[in-house]
């Protein structure tokens, strides 16, 4: 079960409950619509985002990512080096996009005993190339909810992948879009399944 931060209906909060593998994001925000089991926090470990969940005690001691086993960093830090050039050129205003706070994460999982994960930047390609079939509008980076999908996938072939709280929309930077239209096609495979919301398909995701 991956839950990401959009709206989560009964049945996806009811199927959290009863799932064996729980992933959620960043500062768990799906917690508080679908409390229950965590076994991973998936986080983004550059930029703002990473340095916020670090200097933040209430991230630390949320009842989540105190119960996850692991920690899944999604940015492979030699892939957002690599970004780190070509995005100084194209977007500026993203000075700090690329900043890596993954040897952080790796201290604090290695302090309070939790696995750390970083996701090679393999998937991160992959999921480019997957992507590009759509033809997205220009992007800087697929979101971290698609690159957990792929991880996953990627991680366990045999599992039965579940959805909730993805509703494919956030932040402006992500390719949400073509990601709507390769989980359908992961979805009519039969690869994975969305779990509807309590009101539409089409709720703001974030993650």
């Amino acid at each position: 079960m991956i839950v990401g931060n959009g709206e989560i209906g009964a049945e996806a909060a009811a199927a959290v409950v009863d799932a064996a593998f729980v992933i959620r994001f960043n500062e768990c925000r799906s917690y508080e619509a679908s409390p229950g089991r965590t076994d991973v926090v998936a986080i983004c470990n550059t930029g703002r985002p990473a340095k916020a969940m670090l200097g933040s005690d209430a991230w630390r001691e949320h009842p989540g990512v105190r119960e996850a086993a692991a920690i899944w960093s999604v940015r492979d830090p030699e892939k957002f080096a690599e970004l780190r050039a070509p995005l100084a050129v194209s977007h500026p205003e993203l000075g700090d996009f690329c900043d890596d706070y993954t040897s952080q994460f790796n201290a604090f999982c290695t302090a309070v005993g939790k696995a750390h994960v970083v996701v090679d930047k393999v998937i991160h390609e992959a999921v480019d190339t997957a992507l590009a079939a759509y033809h997205p509008a220009p992007y800087v980076v697929p979101s971290s909810g698609m690159i957990v999908i792929a991880e996953v996938m990627n991680r366990f072939p045999e599992a039965a992948i579940d959805l909730a709280g993805f509703g494919h929309a956030g932040w402006e930077w992500h390719p949400f879009a073509a990601e709507r239209q390769l989980v359908d096609s992961y979805v009519a495979a039969g690869r994975v399944t969305r779990l509807p919301a309590s009101t539409s398909l089409s709720s703001s995701q974030g993650a």
